[in-house]
């Protein structure tokens, strides 16, 4: 079933050998008898490099879909509906979303032995950045605005769904976390429900540790973050989750894609988010290079700013929120890949790198004058 060819993005801008194997014709001939609309597949056409689930293009007898597969520990068909009933919201609000199609038992997941898999049809326009690592910066600032206006478009559009909290913390961010008065005692409420992680954290003196990486940053925020209206969110607004009219400057944002980190969190927590994936290129930085677009940041707050009114109280808490942003998001991946994967190596570089290494890079001189830069623009 493994396609021993293909590879996915490894955590140190590699690329490495999946974690899942590669989906394959037998699987998707399976699969699509219960989507007989849909047709028999003839080609995978494109494997994506994704590597947290499995995820082809497939052309079929009836055209071309989009096929994407999750192990039943990651995502059960209740989790993932999650995310379906959100795309259907917003394709009601005329949002650029591609359909989700649903099978003749009437669901748009379907579990198949210890999988779980969704069909979409294929969206619009052109994946321009379909190869592009997460936290690779934009180096075309009409993108960026582009892709500002866009998430302010889908926030617009999401107002009024009110969907419960997602059901499940594994690969998804959130924010009750950094919302919380003691973020460390929530922590330890959730860890009952929350094995893999618990087990983990047993091996670290996380309380100190989160404590040292808190303490900069949080003691300001919570009274504030209670503040922010609830809704859900995209909270991985990279632009490969973006297809466009073209690559040029004046490109417009023709499909949003990917949905499986999204929650209910607050506006700013994704315009944070979105931030943090497309102005800092991470791995460079943690080879010692300086690779921080402000003016990428920047762009992403004007684009956003001609559809939603920021205040100046906004934009501050902004850029008080970017050094915890991705606090939540960061402990889900220890607990994915220290649970699921059973890779301690990755489990360490999402705790040591991502979620203490990235908070403290904020506190050096660039992630300082970024900070900075944003504070100005109120």
């Amino acid at each position: 079933m493994s396609d021993t060819t293909h590879r996915v993005h490894g955590l140190a801008d590699d690329s490495v050998t999946p974690d899942w194997p590669a989906l394959c014709t037998d699987e998707i001939i399976e699969l699509l008898q219960r989507y007989p609309s849909l047709g028999t597949p003839l080609h995978i056409r494109w494997h994506s490099p994704r590597p947290l689930s499995a995820a082809a293009l497939v052309d079929t007898t009836a055209g071309t879909i989009f096929v994407k597969r999750h192990h039943r520990r990651v995502r059960s068909v209740v989790t993932l509906t999650e995310e379906h009933r959100f795309i259907a919201h917003l394709r009601t609000a005329n949002m650029p979303l591609p359909e989700v199609f649903v099978g003749l038992d009437g669901q748009t997941a379907a579990a198949i032995g210890n999988w779980v898999y969704e069909v979409h049809a294929t969206a619009d326009g052109i994946d321009l950045y379909r190869d592009a690592v997460s936290w690779s910066p934009l180096s075309e600032r009409g993108h960026a605005l582009a892709a500002g206006r866009m998430l302010a478009t889908l926030h617009d559009a999401a107002a009024g769904y009110d969907a419960d909290q997602r059901r499940t913390h594994i690969l998804v961010a959130r924010s009750e976390l950094i919302a919380a008065t003691d973020p460390i005692a929530t922590l330890r409420l959730q860890l009952p429900n929350r094995q893999g992680l618990a087990d983990y954290l047993r091996q670290r003196d996380w309380p100190a540790e989160l404590q040292r990486m808190l303490a900069p940053w949080h003691p300001t925020l919570s009274t504030r973050l209670v503040q922010q209206p609830s809704l859900w969110t995209h909270n991985d607004w990279h632009v490969s989750n973006l297809c466009w009219s073209g690559a040029g400057h004046n490109a417009r944002v023709t499909a949003v894609l990917d949905f499986g980190l999204a929650s209910r969190t607050f506006a700013l927590f994704d315009l944070a988010t979105a931030i943090e994936r497309n102005a800092i290129a991470w791995l460079a930085l943690e080879g010692g290079g300086d690779a921080v677009r402000t003016d990428m940041a920047l762009a992403f707050i004007d684009g956003y700013r001609q559809v939603r009114r920021l205040t100046a109280d906004d934009i501050h808490l902004l850029a008080d929120l970017l050094p915890l942003v991705h606090f939540d998001f960061a402990l889900s991946e220890v607990e994915y890949f220290h649970a699921i994967t059973g890779s301690r190596a990755n489990a360490d570089v999402a705790y040591d790198t991502f979620l203490l290494g990235h908070a403290a890079w904020f506190g050096t001189p660039p992630g300082q004058a970024l900070l900075q830069a944003i504070h100005d623009q109120a």
